[in-house]
């Protein structure tokens, strides 16, 4: 869709919101999305320092001389398990799990666009730190810092962009955070393939340093760009609200649009205790399957491989310039599949997206379960031309898929099926939950490759094939319905979901008089 283009989103009573896709809308999004810049850089970049011979003899010697076959270790499988090594990856997902209640409070009353702002400041002290590291201990602070400033970015990103996209391209304009996100780890992956070449031992530096370029736009971007209407409703600014709701939609009618904020932000008001109201009956369903989303987005095993793609190929027997570039390889893929996700979300739908994509990732985890079990040993790392080309496809297959579906809708879903009342204490929940299993598979994965050996490609698909059969039955689909009108448009008409509406007997005992607009979970493949 082209800038000027007109969307009508309808609303409950059958008026439509006129909008414009502005200019400033689309730019707004571009600047606030660069949180996720941020964020798929840091994941990125840990995996490649980590495979660096100098890094590694600077802070983890021990692994270093693992590495190498120094170390007394016999198994190809264990060569980085080191719970040091793993803690420098997942400190950052600790830190961001905490600085989320925090970020939760800052973005209900200072707005979205200064809890960015913040998230910004922490990025740039923690790269100064990572980037100026002497010692273990200020390059764990300096990754905690980083983990703070994704807390908060991922707490205020999505909601910024869920709240100032009009609604029929909601779900593109979300999927820029997650587009960012991609980029990020390709950036980081390529940087990471330039500075492992330079003689010195300072490569490592220059990979964790050039995380100030996103961090610095994040911070720009934030100053620049204005709050969204709902923040500024909902913090009572009223008319500054409907001043900024007119230059985003691109025009003076905006009267319908603004009253359903006021009056939804009336009803927020009314809510003192978001995080205890987030547990009443109605707002279960959202609950349940924002915390779900998150599991399963790290169950699929995707940050697994997007942290340790490089240690992940070199254990595999890849040479390390090879590992580094097939880790570029998947880097890109994910980058063009969730360019799919953005033309494909409102078209298609979140549910056939996140369907189609199970049973990719089912396969392609269980071909390169079969070929490391039968390949790769505990003391043979041989896999051949044929077999390693193969593993690499069949990488690639699965982060396409991921890409686009569980990546993005993991974070878009979320964000636009909880009401406005609850919408900073669901996100907030949402980034907790995402960061707490972030941080588990993070601290996990090189042991649990230790132990498990192939059979962890075994493991993560057993979890995809459940995510699959959770989504068939009971996620609902939300394309192109406004965020207000969920409830009355998709969990009341949901066939299990519509049972903990209960301000409305009709749906609380189960029966709807127009049975036939009733959600059937085979209905919507």
């Amino acid at each position: 869709m082209a800038p000027g283009m007109s969307v009508a989103p309808i609303n409950r009573n059958g008026v439509e919101f006129e909008a414009k896709i502005t200019p400033i809308v689309i730019i707004s999004c571009i600047m606030a999305a660069t949180g996720g810049l941020m964020f798929g850089y840091d994941v990125g970049v840990s995996g490649g320092v980590t495979a660096m011979d100098d890094f590694l003899k600077k802070f983890f010697p021990v692994v270093y001389r693992q590495t190498k076959n120094a170390g007394g270790v016999n198994s190809n499988y264990c060569k980085y398990d080191n719970q040091g090594l793993q803690l420098f990856t997942s400190s950052l997902y600790l830190a961001g799990l905490t600085s989320t209640f925090v970020a939760s409070y800052t973005t209900r009353t200072l707005g979205r666009r200064l809890t960015m702002l913040i998230a910004g400041v922490f990025f740039i002290l923690g790269v100064i730190l990572n980037a100026g590291a002497q010692n273990l201990a200020m390059l764990i602070v300096g990754r905690i810092l980083l983990g703070c400033g994704v807390g908060f970015a991922n707490q205020a990103v999505p909601l910024f962009l869920s709240e100032i996209a009009p609604t029929r391209i909601r779900g593109a304009l979300n999927i820029l955070f997650q587009l960012n996100v991609t980029i990020g780890i390709l950036f980081a992956n390529l940087v990471n393939y330039g500075t492992a070449k330079i003689k010195g031992g300072y490569g490592w530096r220059i990979s964790l340093g050039l995380a100030g370029i996103p961090a610095l736009m994040l911070t720009i971007g934030s100053i620049l760009v204005t709050d969204t209407p709902n923040s500024l409703i909902e913090r009572g600014h009223l008319e500054q609200g409907k001043i900024v709701l007119k230059k985003i939609r691109g025009t003076e009618n905006v009267e319908p649009e603004f009253l359903e904020l006021v009056e939804a932000s009336r009803i927020s008001q009314e809510i003192k205790h978001p995080f205890r109201n987030l547990l009443k009956r109605r707002n279960r369903p959202q609950l349940i399957i924002a915390i779900s989303l998150q599991i399963f987005q790290q169950f699929t095993g995707i940050n697994a491989i997007m942290f340790y793609a490089p240690v992940l190929f070199s254990t595999l027997g890849f040479k390390n310039d090879a590992s580094l570039y097939s880790a570029v390889i998947t880097g890109a893929v994910n980058v063009l599949s969730t360019i799919v996700s953005i033309y494909s979300v409102d078209k298609v739908g979140r549910r056939a997206l996140l369907l189609e994509a199970g049973v990719q990732m089912f396969f392609s985890q269980a071909v390169v379960a079969i070929v490391l079990g039968l390949k790769v040993t505990d003391h043979s790392d041989n896999l051949g031309k044929g077999f390693g080309i193969l593993v690499v496809v069949m990488v690639c297959t699965f982060v396409s898929a991921f890409a686009w579906s569980w990546g993005p809708l993991g974070w878009l879903i979320p964000s636009e099926t909880f009401p406005l009342e609850t919408r900073s204490a669901g996100q907030s929940i949402t980034v907790c939950v995402n960061l707490l299993f972030t941080f588990v598979i993070a601290q996990a994965f090189l042991s649990m490759l230790c132990h498990l050996k192939y059979g962890i490609f075994a493991f993560f698909s057993a979890w995809v094939l459940v995510m699959s059969l959770f989504v068939l039955f009971l996620l609902p689909e939300t394309k192109n319905i406004p965020i207000e009108e969920m409830t009355e448009r998709v969990w009341k008409r949901h066939w299990l979901w519509k049972r903990f509406m209960d301000d409305d007997n009709e749906y609380h005992n189960g029966t709807h008089e127009a049975g036939k607009n009733v959600y059937d979970p085979s209905s919507r493949l």
